[in-house]
């Protein structure tokens, strides 16, 4: 599917993470049928953004500090009723898909998902989809899921791996600390290792591999 001939797609993207903004970015940046006109840290920066970026369609995140995305949705449809809404989550929660369809979003993507299917929900719904949530089956909240038999080869330990899951759902040092009651040195530690073997040189070429290689 593509979009008509010199149209775009205008995207904005709001998150609060820097990796997870700086991969995605990257990412859509190399499609020529989008164009990325904004990125905003929270929701009050969304309707902030909304007069001069006017985007067709928002990639949100439901988790955003000052006003998260479900909250932001009801300001965006009372202002900017054509715009698109996909909300952006680490969790597949029939509830808040629930939620977030009941409040006007047109549809729900997981972080971890593959490049594929970011693109064919975007298109999707600025095509009009009434609404598009995640095409396959998603694990359980916390659960452990990563391409292991593409990791292999690097010599990834258990516990790399784990930090790769959660480093690809946006997560910061301190959020992977707390989630695995590990010092913050310690997940630093593990991410220079992560590094070192993947051969790459910033954390935005490692949220580009993680994006590129479909992890």
């Amino acid at each position: 599917m593509s979009t008509p001939e010199n149209e775009k797609i205008r995207i904005m993207l709001a998150d609060d993470h820097p990796l997870f903004i700086e991969g995605l970015s990257m990412m859509l940046r190399r499609e020529p049928d989008f164009e990325l006109c904004g990125i905003a840290n929270n929701g009050r920066e969304v309707l902030e953004m909304l007069p001069t970026t006017k985007p067709d369609l928002i990639l949100l995140d439901i988790n955003m500090p000052k006003m998260n995305g479900l909250e932001t949705i009801k300001y965006i449809r009372q202002s900017y009723p054509s715009v698109k809404i996909v909300m952006l989550s680490g969790y597949f929660d029939e509830a808040i898909i629930k939620e977030a369809k009941i409040k006007g979003a047109n549809g729900y993507l997981l972080k971890s998902s593959q490049r594929d299917e970011l693109i064919h929900t975007i298109k999707m719904v600025y095509s009009g989809a009434l609404f598009a949530t995640p095409q396959h089956d998603q694990p359980a909240p916390g659960e452990f899921l990563v391409n292991d038999k593409f990791l292999a080869q690097f010599n990834l330990t258990k516990r790399e791996r784990e930090l790769i899951q959660l480093i690809k759902n946006g997560m910061t040092n301190q959020d992977i600390a707390q989630n695995l009651h590990l010092s913050v040195y310690t997940v630093e530690t593990h991410r220079k290792n992560i590094m070192q073997k993947l051969k790459l040189n910033s954390p935005g070429a490692l949220m580009k591999f993680i994006i590129e290689n479909q992890i």
